[in-house]
């Protein structure tokens, strides 16, 4: 099991968000749903706000998922996670090393960190300071251009079969896939289009969890 077993059991389902699609107060809105829908993680990715926008953005939905067991993480921007209390930061895979953030975060603080490859993920846990990885494109996404690369499931099982920190797969999650995506070794999924576009999102939960269930 990782390090210190922040999630505690899986599936870890984690809400990417995409306020561009949704607008700004829809996407609050959304957080909160899928807070109370029993979301885990929900990954503030916002790249094109700078950091006081960003900040506004995270404190609103740190206070969206009150009285939740959801916990918010800011992709990319540890400073600003730090600033407003959020409960972890998303790495990217050319981003800050996770060992030297953990030297800054507080404890109980999540890092994250986004790999494509078994041999990069391996090299990452080695480091240490991660709490999990993010494996993707395994899917084709409606995120990510026509042309974008997917790794696959066979991909997936290799990289989780490498490392012993939870793996969370990501790029083109549905219900379908989940149970193909747990028995590749996965320890939960991440997704963008399966939240955005459901009027239901604790329907999509219950069914990810039924799909590791079984």
């Amino acid at each position: 099991m990782p390090r210190s077993d922040p999630f505690g059991s899986v599936p870890i389902i984690c809400m990417v968000t995409d306020r561009a699609a949704v607008g700004e107060r829809a996407l609050l809105g959304l957080i909160g749903t899928a807070a109370r829908a029993g979301v885990d993680l929900i990954q503030i990715r916002e790249r094109d706000l700078d950091a006081g926008a960003l900040a506004r953005l995270t404190r609103d939905a740190i206070d969206a998922v009150s009285g939740t067991a959801a916990r918010i993480v800011v992709n990319d921007r540890l400073d600003v996670a730090l600033a407003v209390g959020a409960a972890g930061a998303h790495l990217r895979g050319d981003g800050l090393p996770a060992a030297r953030a953990r030297t800054i975060a507080p404890p109980g603080f999540l890092i994250g960190r986004s790999v494509h490859s078994e041999d990069e993920a391996a090299e990452i846990e080695a480091a240490g300071g991660c709490d999990y990885l993010m494996f993707g494109t395994v899917f084709p996404s409606a995120s990510k251009p026509a042309d974008h690369a997917v790794a696959g499931l066979d991909a997936l099982e290799r990289v989780c079969a490498r490392v012993r920190i939870p793996v969370i797969a990501v790029g083109g999650i549905t219900v379908s896939v989940a149970a193909d995506v747990r028995r590749a070794g996965a320890a939960g999924v991440a997704a963008i289009g399966a939240f955005k576009g459901s009027s239901d999102p604790a329907r999509f939960v219950r069914a990810v969890r039924s799909s590791f269930d079984t």
